[in-house]
């Protein structure tokens, strides 16, 4: 007797229920990176639980980091750690790693846990291929999580997007700055930069 394999319908192949997704604690996803699950030199985030591989740094968005990184340390001194490409914690599903922070001097350096929200006076995200994910996911879950204040340098565009003042998910305060411009973080008022230095060299 012959058999055949009967397939069903398209209708009736159940599409994946979103509700099944695995989705990983803060605690969970450092775990992981202890463990070697997730590659050091795989550069991931945390956000609501699901971990996203970033883009890989191109030479303008490194020498960008090293540049603001240099100066910034050189202006704030003592009153704040220059922490790079490290992780914030939002929240218990949540975990960024901003191009720049500036947070709040601790005796331990962060060793005991990431810098949660209260204790981050600024972030800075450089944006060359990440631009649409930093506006659209990054930025509404720093402002909904009280970060006082993030900075988005837009280098195809040449201008730094400054906000401030967050207000459930969005930033009450917003300003564009273009290259030559002066611009200072609203913690440090006396230390003044230009949003060139966040942008990379002009094209001759």
């Amino acid at each position: 007797m012959s058999t055949a394999t009967l397939t069903p319908p398209a209708a009736a192949i159940a599409a994946p229920d979103p509700a099944a997704r695995r989705r990983f604690t803060a605690e969970e996803y450092q775990r992981m990176g202890a463990a070697g699950i997730l590659a050091d030199q795989e550069r991931t985030e945390l956000i609501d639980g699901e971990i996203y591989t970033m883009a890989r740094i191109g030479s303008v968005h490194s020498a960008v980091v090293s540049r603001s990184k240099r100066l910034l340390d050189r202006g704030v001194g003592e009153r704040a750690i220059v922490r790079v490409q490290d992780p914030i914690h939002l929240n218990d599903g949540t975990e960024l790693e901003p191009d720049v922070a500036l947070v709040h001097p601790r005796a331990d350096d962060y060793e005991e846990s990431h810098p949660v929200p209260s204790e981050v006076f600024l972030l800075v995200e450089v944006m060359d291929s990440s631009a649409r994910h930093d506006r659209l996911v990054k930025l509404p879950r720093c402002a909904r999580e009280g970060v006082a204040e993030v900075w988005l340098a837009d280098i195809s565009g040449g201008f730094v997007e400054v906000h401030r003042r967050p207000v459930g998910d969005t930033y009450a305060e917003k300003g564009i700055f273009p290259r030559g411009q002066p611009l200072s973080p609203a913690a440090f008022p006396d230390l003044v930069l230009d949003a060139a230095i966040f942008l990379g060299r002009p094209e001759t």
